[in-house]
C-alpha cells in the first residue's frame, strides 16, 4: 500500500489536470463559437436565403395601398385639380415612353411642381410596379382586359383601352375633382393653367386648329384635356361613353368628333372649347413658337419606336432652346427637328381616308 501523503499528491495533480482539461475544452468552443460569427458577419443572412428568408426578396407590391380617393386628395391642387396619365406596361418600361413624360416636367418652365399633382393610373401589375419606383402618386386600375402589351392604333385591345378610360374620368368627375387628363406621349414644356378658359367645363387639344375656340369644326384630341368637375361635364362624359354602342368599332376620339355637334351638348349647357395649337400642340399641327408653346404630342403617329424616336428629338430641341440667350428665343429662330420617324400620311393610308381623326 501507498504512504498516505502519496496518495494524497495524486489526487491533487488528478485535480489539476481535470480542471486543466475542462479550461481548454471551454476555451476551443469559445474559438469556434468566434470563428463562426466572423463567418456569418462576412456572408450576411440574405446570402442564405433557404434558410434565413429576408424582407428584400418579397416581390413588389401589387395592389393599392390606399383607395382612390385618397390618393386623389394627396395629389390635388386647393382647388380639388388633379393630373391624371394612364400607363401600361408597354409605356411603363425603362427608357421608354413614361421616362420622357417625367423628364419633360422636370427640364419644362415651371412644370416641375407639377408632379406633385400627378397621378399615374396603372393599368396592369407591372406598369403599376414600375409607377411606384418612379413617383409618388400611383393607382392600379381594375381592368377586365390584358393592357401590359402596346396596344396597337385601332385594334379591339386599344378600344377596350381607350373607353375604359372615359368611364374611369367620368368616375373622377363623380368624386368631385376636376382634371387635366394627359396622354404618356404628351411632352409638358410650360405651365399650361394659365393658357386655360376660364368659362369651360371641358376644353381639348386638337389635330387641326381652325383659329376659333368655340368652333365645332376644330379636331379635338383626346389625348389632352381639361374638364372642370359639375353636373353638367358628368353627363357629358355619361354621354360620352354610351355613344361607343352608337358608333361601334370607333374609338372615343371619333366618337367625340361625332358627339360635339350633338344636340344633348346643348341641352345639358356644357361649355366645350378647343385648345389653340400654338400652345398646344402636336405632330400633327406643331406649335411653331417655342417662346408659347406648353405641351407638345405626339399624335399623327403609329408605333412606339416611332414615337420614341421623334419625342427624343423633341425634348433635344426644347433644351437647346432653354440654353439660347433671352434675344435669341426672342427671335424664335429655334423650330421643331421632329417628325422624322411619324408620318400622317401613314396614317391616311391606315384609315382610309383623310376624314377620320388620327391617333393620339
Amino acid at each position: 500500500m501507498w504512504p498516505e501523503a502519496k496518495v494524497l499528491h495524486l489526487r491533487r495533480a488528478l485535480a489539476v489536470a481535470l480542471l486543466f482539461a475542462t479550461v481548454s475544452l471551454s476555451c476551443l468552443v469559445l474559438i469556434r463559437d468566434v470563428e463562426s460569427y466572423h463567418f456569418f458577419s462576412s456572408y450576411p443572412l440574405s446570402s442564405f436565403p433557404s434558410i434565413f428568408p429576408s424582407a428584400s426578396t418579397d416581390p413588389v407590391a401589387t395592389k393599392n395601398e390606399y383607395p382612390l380617393g385618397k390618393i386623389l386628395n394627396d395629389a390635388a391642387m386647393k382647388d380639388k385639380t388633379v393630373i391624371l396619365t394612364t400607363l401600361n406596361e408597354a409605356w411603363a418600361a425603362p427608357n421608354s415612353l413614361v421616362d420622357l413624360f417625367l423628364e419633360s416636367f422636370k427640364i419644362g418652365d415651371r412644370t416641375r411642381r407639377l408632379l406633385n399633382h400627378l397621378v399615374i393610373i396603372a393599368l396592369d401589375q407591372k406598369a403599376f410596379a414600375r409607377c411606384q419606383a418612379i413617383h409618388s402618386h400611383c393607382f392600379s386600375l381594375d381592368t377586365e382586359a390584358d393592357f401590359h402589351e402596346e396596344a396597337f392604333f385601332m385594334t379591339p385591345t386599344y378600344l377596350k383601352m381607350m373607353w375604359r378610360r372615359i368611364d374611369f374620368l367620368r368616375s373622377v368627375l363623380e368624386m368631385g375633382y376636376n382634371f387635366v387628363f394627359t396622354d404618356v406621349d404628351v411632352m409638358w414644356f410650360r405651365d399650361p393653367f394659365p393658357r386655360f378658359h376660364l368659362d369651360a367645363d371641358f376644353q381639348v387639344a386638337c389635330d387641326h386648329f381652325t383659329g376659333t375656340f368655340d368652333d365645332v369644326q376644330n379636331r379635338p384630341n383626346g389625348g389632352f384635356n381639361f374638364v372642370r368637375s359639375n353636373n353638367r361635364s358628368i353627363e357629358f362624359y355619361k354621354f360620352w361613353y354610351s355613344s361607343r354602342t352608337t358608333y361601334p368599332g370607333y374609338h372615343d376620339q371619333d366618337v367625340l368628333n361625332f358627339i360635339k355637334v350633338h344636340p344633348f351638348i346643348s341641352d345639358i349647357g356644357l361649355k366645350m372649347k378647343f385648345l389653340d395649337t400654338t400652345n398646344f400642340g402636336g405632330l400633327c399641327e406643331p406649335s411653331r413658337d417655342l417662346n408659347q408653346v406648353c405641351t407638345m404630342h405626339a399624335n399623327c403617329c403609329i408605333g412606339m419606336e416611332n414615337k420614341l424616336y421623334d419625342l427624343r428629338i423633341m425634348l433635344q430641341d426644347w433644351k437647346h432652346y432653354l440654353s439660347l440667350p433671352p434675344s435669341l428665343k426672342r427671335l424664335s429662330v429655334v423650330s421643331w427637328r421632329a417628325p422624322q420617324k411619324c408620318s400622317i400620311e401613314a396614317i391616311f393610308k391606315l384609315n382610309g381616308t383623310p376624314e377620320k381623326n388620327v391617333q393620339g
